[in-house]
C-alpha cells in the first residue's frame, strides 16, 4: 500500500514508543495531537509529554487542544485531509464528528486482548486479576469506549514477576510493529475486522491511590499480584508504627495457616520480611521508607531492623461497608 497521510494522538511514553515507529516507516507524519503541558517536579514547570519532544524533535507540528468538542478545533484537524488517525493512550474523548474525519476513520492501539479490559487502566488490571495472558489489539475506533472492530492483536504471557512496568514495555515492543503492519494493508486489515463480543468485555477502571493500600487480610497471592499490578504507579503501600511504607517489590512465602493476626510480622532478615495474610504469608523483599529510596530488604535490615521486629504488626485500612 501506498504511504498513508496520519495523524497521531497520545501522550505518555507508551504513545511515544509507536509514534517513533511511525516516524522511522514509509508513512508522512502531518500533525501530533498531545495533551496540554503539565506541572512536574518538584519545581512543578510545565513540562512537554514525551509524544510532544518527539514530535518536535522530529519536525512534526504538535497540537495541544484541551479538547476536540470544540468545532474550531474538529475544523482544523478535518482540513488536515488525513488518511488516518492513529490513537495511543491519547487521553482525550473523540467525538463523532473527529472519527469521521480521516478517509480511512481512528485507529487505536489498546493494551489488552479486547473485549477483555477495556477502559483505562488495562495493564494493571490483567496483572491485578491475576490472567495469564494479555496482549495488544488494533481496532478502528468507534463512539464506544474501546467497543470498535478488531483489525489485529499480539499476544504475551504474564508471568510470576511480571510487572506493571515490564509488562508496558513488552506490550509496547509487541505493539508498535504491529500497527506498522496494519498501516501496511489498511483497507485489507479492515475488510477482515472482527466484532467485539460484548458479552465477554470487562472494564479496567482508573487506578486511585486508595486502592493502593495492602489490606492484610486479603490472601497473599491477591496482594502479590497488586504489588506488581501498581508498580510503578501508585505503588503499594502500609503502615508501620505510623510510618508510610511503600512497597516495590514481594512473593507469597507460604500457605499454611498460622495463628498470628493478619499484619503482624513474623520474621525479619536479609531475604525479606515475611507478614502473616487473610491466607498464606508474604515476603516483602523491597521496600521505601518515608524520605528515603527504594532499597532491598537487606538494606533497609541494615539500617532500620528495629522498625521491624517479629511480632510487630502492619496496620489494617478501615473497612468500608
Amino acid at each position: 500500500m501506498a504511504s498513508l497521510k496520519l495523524i497521531f494522538a497520545g501522550t505518555p511514553d507508551f504513545a511515544a514508543i509507536h509514534l517513533k515507529a511511525l516516524i522511522e516507516s514509509e508513512h508522512q507524519l502531518i500533525a501530533v495531537y498531545t495533551q496540554p503541558d503539565r506541572p512536574a517536579g518538584r519545581g512543578k514547570k510545565l513540562q512537554a509529554s514525551p509524544v510532544k519532544q518527539l514530535a518536535e524533535a522530529a519536525g512534526i507540528p504538535v497540537y495541544q487542544p484541551g479538547s476536540l468538542r470544540d468545532a474550531g478545533e474538529q475544523a482544523r484537524l478535518t482540513g488536515l485531509r488525513a488518511d488516518a488517525m492513529v490513537v495511543v493512550a491519547y487521553g482525550l474523548i473523540l467525538p463523532a464528528e473527529v472519527l469521521a474525519a480521516p478517509r480511512l476513520g481512528c485507529l487505536n492501539v489498546h493494551a489488552s486482548l479486547l473485549p477483555r479490559w477495556r477502559g483505562a487502566a488495562p495493564i494493571q488490571r490483567a496483572i491485578e486479576a491475576g490472567d495469564r495472558e494479555t496482549g495488544t489489539t488494533i481496532m478502528q475506533m468507534d463512539v464506544g469506549l474501546d467497543t470498535g472492530d478488531m483489525l489485529a492483536t499480539a499476544r504475551c504471557e504474564i508471568g510470576a514477576d511480571t510487572t506493571a512496568a515490564s509488562l508496558h514495555d513488552e506490550l509496547a515492543r509487541l505493539g508498535a510493529p504491529l500497527l506498522v503492519e496494519v498501516l501496511s494493508d489498511l483497507p485489507g486489515y479492515q475488510a477482515s475486522a472482527t466484532a467485539q463480543d460484548d458479552t465477554k468485555a470487562s472494564y479496567a477502571n482508573k487506578i486511585s491511590k486508595g486502592e493502593a493500600e495492602l489490606d492484610w487480610r486479603r490472601p497473599a497471592s491477591e496482594l502479590d499480584r497488586s504489588i506488581r499490578a501498581f508498580n510503578p504507579f501508585p505503588v503499594c503501600f502500609t503502615h508501620l508504627q505510623g510510618q508510610r511504607i511503600r512497597i516495590w517489590q514481594a512473593s507469597p512465602a507460604g500457605n499454611a495457616p498460622l495463628p498470628e493476626p493478619a499484619g503482624t510480622l513474623l520474621s525479619a532478615d536479609r531475604d525479606g520480611i515475611l507478614v502473616n495474610c487473610g491466607s498464606g504469608q508474604l515476603r516483602l523483599e523491597r521496600l521505601q521508607l518515608p524520605g528515603g529510596k527504594a532499597l532491598s530488604a537487606e538494606q533497609v535490615m541494615n539500617g532500620s531492623a528495629d522498625l521491624f521486629s517479629s511480632g510487630s504488626c502492619f496496620s489494617l485500612p478501615e473497612v468500608n461497608n
